[in-house]
């Protein structure tokens, strides 16, 4: 049996959040190779690039996203991740509806990490220029800690 764990960042469409959130997360994990990391969309086309501004935001953290290609979310990734984190309450509920089986595995980004605001999403900055990209940025920053965390602590 494979005792690696597999974590899943799951958004709309594949290019923006949840892309930079699996290299941020990836960057997070260093040398380790016990976690695997990866990332899909629940309206996402197969094969699209993470944006431009995805890729910036990224840069700026020297946070790579090597051989990147957008894929929706399927039962084999679902059965293959051991967690699975998404970016909205949106997003939480439409992966409940589609695939009821792997339900207990998914939370969303901020609460997963014990985050209590009011709005648990994580907003969609496409369209909206830099600074929005930077703010995504800025809050998987401060959960990625808390999601390392939770994955180290499952068994």
């Amino acid at each position: 049996m494979n005792s690696r764990k597999h974590v899943l960042f799951v958004c709309t469409g594949n290019t923006c959040r949840s892309p930079m959130a699996e290299a941020l997360f990836r960057k997070a994990l260093g040398d380790r190779d016990d976690i695997v990391v990866s990332s899909a969309g629940l309206a996402a086309a197969t094969g699209a690039s993470a944006s431009r501004e995805t890729l910036d935001a990224l840069g700026r953290r020297e946070a790579a996203l090597d051989r990147f290609a957008s894929r929706p979310v399927s039962e084999a990734l679902l059965r293959e991740a051991t967690h699975v984190f998404a970016m909205t309450e949106g997003h939480l509920a439409m992966l409940r509806l589609r695939f009821p089986e792997h339900a207990a595995k998914c939370r969303l980004v901020r609460a997963a990490a014990g985050d209590s605001d009011e709005d648990a999403d994580i907003p969609d900055p496409i369209g909206m220029g830099r600074k929005a990209y930077e703010e995504v940025a800025l809050l998987l920053d401060r959960e990625i800690p808390g999601i390392l965390a939770i994955v180290d602590a499952a068994d």
